[in-house]
């Protein structure tokens, strides 16, 4: 599956809205039967366009009031020193997004935290411990205008059409 006609949008679309729709929910928003919907959702996750189905949590009423944006500059910018970073990185349960990036910092991380003071804490324990971790640069969220894991599929419906 290489291309995505407009059934297949509209099946990405509402199940990005609600994944909990049933097979025959869903076939109805988009305008299919019960079959070929299901056949369509089961081609759409084995050719990797669904790559799971999880519960959104609010991090506020689970204690995690604190969310930090972290620029991490390695000492060195080398394959192996990354690659040993990345993977410390990625056993972290409080790094909720990792992403290498460009221009000033090598990674910019999103963490969450119960408060200020376990983020600190946090910090001084963990992040600045890692495995090649020149320096540590954090921002704190003043509160959430946005927060989406939902992908915009315009382009998509233009270019099926």
């Amino acid at each position: 599956m290489d291309t995505l006609d407009k059934f297949d949008i509209a099946i990405l679309n509402e199940l990005q809205l609600d994944a909990r729709l049933t097979n025959t929910e869903l076939a109805s928003r988009v305008g299919l039967s019960a079959a070929p919907c299901w056949r369509r959702v089961r081609a759409l996750e084995e050719a990797g366009f669904i790559t799971g189905y999880r519960a959104e949590i609010n991090r506020h009423k689970i204690g995690l009031g604190v969310l930090a944006f972290v620029r991490l500059d390695a000492a060195q910018n080398t394959g192996d020193m990354l690659k040993a970073l990345e993977e410390a990185i990625r056993k972290i349960p409080e790094v909720v997004s990792c992403h290498y990036i460009s221009g000033t910092g090598t990674f910019e991380l999103q963490v969450v935290s119960r408060d200020l003071n376990t983020f600190s804490q946090f910090a001084r324990d963990v992040l600045i411990n890692l495995p090649n971790v020149k320096d540590l640069h954090t921002s704190f969220s003043l509160g959430e205008v946005k927060a989406s894991s939902a992908l915009p599929l315009g382009h998509l419906t233009r270019s099926a059409s």
